[in-house]
């Protein structure tokens, strides 16, 4: 259980799709295993899901326009991006589910204190549909990944990972499924760990 006696860590959540891990970080707090708040969501995409479900909840929830590039957002949008979660007092940066690459001046606003949860055992399949690179490779075993961003693509320091066996009648929806799940008990044990700052939390 968390330490009620600790402040909640405040979190920003970024995504950009219907949000199944900002769920189960909600599920985390709520039933007192996380403790954490989470200060605002925020989209690039305006009618995600992840947003709905933020303001189904109370969480204040809002679309950034995302500019005219698909993988990244321009600097003007994203030192926008940063300066709201500070607004916030966002303490621990997560994206869950989004899909732009962050540069420097949310890197800058958030040293060391933006996480991001991949699906696969990186540093294999980095990028997009991770799970349909599994299959393609005949993977036996793929998993999820929760790891410190950096201007890479999936490229920073691994905190944690958990396996998932890829069985021989997977489909890309099926292998999916079970990969997410594992992503939903993973990344909130992660938070746990910057929330608890004790010896087995990451240091930086």
């Amino acid at each position: 259980m968390a330490d009620p006696a600790s402040p909640p860590l405040r979190l920003g959540i970024l995504g950009s799709g219907k949000g199944s891990n900002c769920g189960a970080i909600i599920e985390a707090i709520e039933t007192g295993q996380l403790n954490a708040r989470i200060a605002c969501v925020i989209s690039d995409v305006p009618d995600a899901g992840i947003l709905t479900l933020a303001q189904s909840h109370g969480v204040p929830a809002f679309h950034l326009p995302p500019g005219k590039f698909k993988t990244k957002l321009p600097p003007e949008i994203e030192q926008r991006l940063a300066d709201a979660l500070l607004h916030y007092g966002v303490e621990l940066v997560v994206l869950a589910g989004y899909m732009r690459m962050v540069k420097e001046p949310l890197l800058q606003s958030f040293p060391n204190r933006i996480i991001n949860v991949h699906p696969s055992l990186l540093p294999q399949h980095p990028g997009l549909r991770a799970w349909e690179q599994s299959i393609r490779a005949g993977d036996k075993i793929t998993g999820c990944t929760v790891h410190c961003v950096d201007a890479g693509m999936d490229t920073g320091p691994i905190l944690a990972q958990q396996t998932v066996p890829v069985r021989p009648d997977d489909t890309p929806e099926t292998l999916h499924a079970r990969i997410q799940s594992a992503e939903h008990a993973l990344l909130p044990m992660v938070i746990g760990w910057f929330a608890a700052g004790g010896p087995d939390a990451p240091r930086h």
